[in-house]
């Protein structure tokens, strides 16, 4: 009989075939067991009615582990479908992932669900989770599976079934009267799955092809306890709180409208924030050596042929024909920059040269994935191009992240999580040129004492890359810089200089950005601060609010100090009540609220509180001006005290 070890709880000796959750069972505390999902055999997860037939290390996989989630949620999205299906017999499955901290499943379902169909499909659910039915998974040939699916109508499946490559075992989960193609594993039962919502309603197309149907997806969350589960609805709500599109329409920032998907509309006040923080960047560009450029939009199509960004890219790239030629929109601006290089000779004493650009960019990413500024058709990237020769590239790496991290700071961004992606299988170049790359990029991060992961096999066929994510404020993280080494686009595009020796050699070209899209940083930074805006950033910084029409001389005087300042001042001189001011400015997020009434105007004073509703006191108009001056100048440096 075989023999389990099992880490940290010693050997089973087998003198009879068990199952994963009997020979667990026989080492694991009961009350911990009850927490056990599936196990691990050799580090391959399994279920727990697996059969164990040979030696092997075996572990349990906790349901609050990432494994483990993993499976209570993908166990969850076919405790949704079987729902479905017994709400809804005629309607069709199709595929149900789990996704960041949840599921979903599409549906062909006519008529679509709506927001107000979640209730009634989560009743059932609950149904399904009390009536406890077994999990059991099964093994069919791919004509047994095919056969199986079609006479039941579930045509998707039966699609699925058939681009399965030759020789994969396919399988299917049984739980009561619902079956689903599914790799596995799954908890052992429904009524393991207790603390899930659904949460969401959208259109996706099948395949995420716009020439396909259009298919209903819902979205859902589970969790291993209600406590996990109340907390990340909490965290939710709060996050729905600060979505950048309803702060956008508090603050009058910027809209979207169908006339222009995915493409932003944006106002006075959201375009000076806009400006303020292209400002900002062009500073610290310019102040670490680059030059900065600007390229066309569009650019004959056998340009992006030779780049090979027509193969990446593909259907994502808008295009347009005039006098009989193809051109692409750009989806990057990597060719072009290129391009400059490649004006005139270039000799190893010109490099590194640094090329940036606030270049626009367009994809034509689908409707169904559009988000606001975090997902948009037409944006503008931070780009930025180093060229210079191989024993360049360790110092323009270290040069870069200490860029990158002091704008992250003053953008109020401390938590910066690192990742370096090392050579796929597909590759270019051999593996001495890969190791020479991948210890440049290694070695700038270890010299700034920075912790990162390594993401195996995950950099570009061209060259390893470094990916920096900001934690925001509610844990969520999102991946904004990149560093990325490139040898193929030089050689593609014929980009070369002449080196001390007056030999020609190919250019190294570091791509690089910190805040990405602009448009999505924007959004990132409103959803992190909630709105509240550091003083620097904050498009209005000051409000002064009159209380009736004696004061707005005085108003108009403090206005013009403030100005003349460089501080962003908005005069309200409106004849309406002081309290609905003050509350329209707070809504706004201005940092600072004024109210000039008799007495302040009589003194000479002001009257201050915060946006937050910190009432300052009487404070003198010189003062104030310093105060606002060294906090502005501080940027997200420090945190102001009340």
């Amino acid at each position: 009989m075989p023999k389990m070890t099992i880490p940290l709880h010693g050997e089973v000796d087998q003198t009879v075939p068990l199952s994963v959750r009997e020979v667990l069972a026989r080492r694991i505390d009961p009350q911990v067991m009850g927490n056990v999902v599936a196990g691990r055999l050799d580090g391959r997860p399994v279920d727990l009615s697996t059969p164990l037939a040979s030696d092997a290390v075996l572990e349990p996989v906790m349901g609050d582990e990432p494994l483990g989630l993993e499976i209570l949620r993908h166990s969850t999205a076919h405790l949704l479908a079987h729902a479905v299906k017994r709400l809804h017999p005629q309607a069709q499955i199709t595929i149900g992932p789990v996704i960041e901290d949840g599921f979903y499943y599409d549906f062909l379902v006519e008529p679509p669900f709506s927001a107000e169909d979640l209730p009634g499909i989560e009743r059932v659910m609950r149904e399904i989770v009390a009536e406890d039915w077994p999990i059991e998974r099964r093994v069919m040939t791919r004509d047994e599976a095919i056969r199986f699916f079609s006479e039941r109508g579930e045509a998707y499946k039966a699609e699925i079934i058939r681009e399965i490559p030759e020789g994969e075992v396919i399988s299917l989960y049984r739980q009561g009267e619902f079956q689903d193609l599914c790799r596995g594993p799954h908890v052992p039962s429904t009524g393991r799955l207790r603390d899930f919502k659904l949460t969401q309603v959208a259109g996706a197309y099948w395949r995420g092809d716009s020439r396909n149907v259009m298919l209903t997806r819902v979205y859902g969350t589970a969790w291993a306890s209600p406590e996990a589960l109340a907390q990340y609805l909490e965290r939710i709500e709060e996050a729905e709180k600060r979505d950048h599109r309803r702060l956008a329409k508090l603050m009058d920032l910027f809209h979207f409208q169908e006339e222009a998907p995915g493409m932003v509309f944006w106002h006075e006040t959201g375009w000076l924030l806009y400006r303020i923080i292209e400002d900002y960047v062009r500073g610290k560009l310019a102040a670490a050596g680059y030059r900065e450029v600007h390229t066309p939009l569009m650019l004959d199509r056998t340009l992006w042929e030779r780049s090979g960004h027509a193969d990446k890219f593909g259907t994502q790239m808008f295009s347009v024909v005039v006098e009989n030629r193809e051109y692409a929109i750009k989806p990057m601006n990597c060719p072009a920059h290129v391009q400059i290089f490649n004006q005139g000779i270039r000799s190893y004493r010109e490099l590194p040269l640094r090329l940036a650009e606030f270049g626009v960019c367009h994809r034509n990413e689908p409707s169904g994935t559009l988000h606001g500024l975090l997902r948009a058709r037409a944006f503008v990237q931070d780009d930025a191009h180093i060229f210079c020769t191989p024993d360049q590239v360790e110092p323009e790496a270290v040069a870069f992240i200490r860029l990158l991290f002091d704008v992250y700071r003053d953008f109020g961004f401390t938590d910066i999580e690192i990742k370096l992606s090392t050579r796929p299988a597909q590759r270019v170049g051999d593996d001495e040129l890969w190791d020479r790359a991948e210890q440049a990029l290694s070695q700038a991060l270890q010299h700034q004492n920075l912790s990162f992961a390594i993401q195996p096999g995950e950099g570009a066929f061209y060259g390893p890359k470094i990916e920096f994510s900001l934690r925001d404020t509610l844990g969520r993280v999102w991946q904004c810089g990149t560093l990325q080494l490139d040898y193929v686009l030089p050689e593609r595009l014929g980009a070369s200089f002449v080196n001390a020796h007056g030999d020609k050699e190919r250019v190294v070209m570091l791509h690089r950005a910190i805040l990405g899209s602009l448009e999505r940083f924007i959004g990132i930074l409103l959803e992190h601060h909630a709105g509240a805006l550091p003083l620097w950033l904050a498009p209005v910084q000051v409000a002064l609010l009159t209380i009736t029409d004696q004061q707005d001389g005085y108003a108009r005087q403090v206005a013009r100090v403030l100005e003349q300042a460089g501080l962003r001042v908005c005069l309200d001189l409106r004849n309406e009540k002081i309290g609905l001011k003050i509350r329209e400015r707070s809504i706004q997020r201005v940092p600072y609220l004024v109210v000039i009434g008799p007495k302040e105007a009589a003194a000479g004073r002001l009257a201050v509180r915060r946006q937050n509703g910190t009432n300052l006191g009487e404070i003198s108009l010189e003062n104030f001006v310093a105060d606002l001056t060294r906090e502005r100048n501080r940027r997200g440096l420090d945190v102001v005290e009340d």
